[in-house]
């Protein structure tokens, strides 16, 4: 299994610290975080420092407890407006600080433990993170931040947090952030820095992004440079990686040109990949190969933890072990290099039952540990956009009495010895439906009750024939004989 993909998984900047408060924390405890990736698929670790404060003792920018007292009460000034809880941020702000204050840098411990286990050790630097902009008095936004609202994507209305990222198309943004490209690149021994475009995802002033491609290519190429700098101090080569939307379309239209990075050799890797408020089931692996061809350049498929079928939809679920073979049996099988997770920690963003964590992480980076096993098929929805792009959903839909209306699923290899079935989740309506699968009449079994994640919604199941399933994309027609509401749609791979 030395060829397998392999999984990238990334450590946020308050996890470790929130949920290990309160603990003795030397060198030791600290470096022993790692040791649960060991004999794991997970090959490479990518910590990520910082939102807009850094979580350890950064000189140019604002650590996360800057004007916090260690010793005051929890109801201290610092905490005022923080629309999270004071108890949360407190525990990650005081972890934080006590590591500091203990000269416990636990990014470079990270770092070589990773080592000890084989494991490649990265970092991941947010490039416009804005978590709680809405409340300005939020003790997780810069100085810079609130001092600066001239330098921010929209300064004439707020309507999403978006509006009030920063706008890279000033040269003081692109400076500012640079500077803590350089402070990583001299801070730490890793193998790679990624450059998390993805958080927040929007860059540019509305109809500015044209130009931003320019901007963030050169950008790009000057921190390949201060890599390059960095690699002679460390003795060998740091890669960089770049995280961008799932569809090339809206990566450009968003100021993101990655084609052209990858083109330039700027970069090494690219994990592709939703936002937030779903994972996505159907990005084109295959388009994204096809432009890299010759590149050289890794192609990862990032993983979101929720699971949602449409935007609107109102239940956070949270991706299960089965949902989770399924997406990563159709990314490796439509050829991506990497599985990326986001968001799978070991507690508290995680799956809904943690219990399969480990054996997530043992089974989703390779086709091998994945055949023969129960998985899940849902259709879900892209949902970052560039500014003005049409959107499209294939869920909800209105079907009326006697129409016909067909779903693809991209599956990846054919299942062997497993039963295939079509779930079919109605909000309106009855099951008085055929359900084919590649123009196969699929066999009724009525109304069934799936496991988590399971929809709200009143949800039938058909099963397929064998012989009619694909490789790859199935087609799925529903064809009804009263008006119905499709909110939810699966093919389901489960053990006879």
């Amino acid at each position: 299994m030395s060829n397998i993909p392999g999984i990238v998984l990334n450590e946020d900047d308050s996890h470790y610290f929130s949920t290990r408060a309160g603990q003795i924390l030397d060198k030791e405890k600290v470096a022993s975080f790692v040791d649960q990736y060991a004999d794991t698929q997970v090959d490479r670790l990518v910590f990520n420092p910082n939102c807009m404060r850094t979580s350890y003792g950064s000189q140019v920018w604002d650590p996360i407890w800057l004007n916090y007292d260690p010793d005051g009460p929890d109801n201290q000034s610092f905490f005022d407006g923080s629309p999270v809880t004071a108890e949360w941020a407190r525990k990650w702000v005081h972890t934080a600080w006590k590591l500091d204050h203990d000269s416990i840098d636990p990014y470079a411990v990270w770092i070589d433990r990773a080592r000890e286990h084989g494991i490649s050790p990265w970092i991941s630097m947010r490039m416009n993170d804005v978590h709680c902009v809405d409340d300005e008095k939020s003790f997780i936004h810069s100085e810079f931040w609130r001092n600066n609202p001239q330098f921010r994507r929209v300064t004439y209305d707020f309507m999403e947090w978006t509006d009030k990222a920063f706008d890279y198309g000033h040269q003081e943004v692109r400076e500012y952030h640079l500077a803590l490209v350089r402070e990583y690149a001299q801070k730490w021994d890793m193998d790679g820095l990624e450059l998390d475009w993805m958080r927040f995802g929007f860059h540019f002033k509305p109809g500015h992004e044209q130009n931003g491609c320019e901007l963030l290519t050169e950008f790009t190429r000057t921190v390949r440079s201060i890599l390059n700098e960095a690699e002679k101090r460390v003795g060998h080569s740091i890669k960089l990686s770049a995280r961008v939307p799932s569809r090339p379309q809206t990566a450009i239209g968003l100021g993101m040109d990655a084609i052209r990075w990858a083109k330039e050799g700027l970069i090494d890797s690219l994990v592709i990949t939703p936002f937030w408020a779903t994972a996505e089931t159907d990005m084109p692996i295959e388009l994204w190969k096809m432009l890299l061809g010759g590149t050289g350049v890794e192609l990862a498929a990032g993983f979101e933890i929720l699971l949602r079928p449409y935007p609107a939809y109102s239940v956070n679920h949270s991706n299960s072990l089965e949902t989770a073979r399924g997406m990563a049996a159709s990314f490796i099988g439509r050829g991506c290099d990497k599985i990326y997770l986001f968001n799978y920690m070991d507690s508290e963003t995680t799956l809904d039952a943690p219990e399969f964590y480990k054996a997530l992480l043992k089974e989703i980076g390779s086709q091998e540990t994945i055949e023969n096993k129960p998985r899940r098929h849902v259709i879900t929805y892209s949902d970052t956009w560039a500014v003005g792009q049409p959107r499209a959903y294939a869920l909800p839909i209105q079907v009326p009495t006697g129409a016909r209306q067909a779903f693809r699923i991209h599956i990846g290899p054919k299942p062997n010895n497993m039963g295939v079935e079509i779930v079919i989740g109605l909000l309106e309506g009855s099951d008085d439906l055929e359900v084919r699968c590649n123009g196969e009449l699929c066999q009724a079994l009525g109304e069934t009750q799936l496991p988590m994640p399971a929809p709200d919604c009143t949800t039938y199941v058909y099963v397929a024939k064998k012989c009619s399933v694909n490789n790859g994309y199935n087609a799925i027609e529903v064809q009804t004989k009263n008006d119905i509401s499709i909110v939810w749609v699966e093919i389901r791979i489960k053990q006879e």
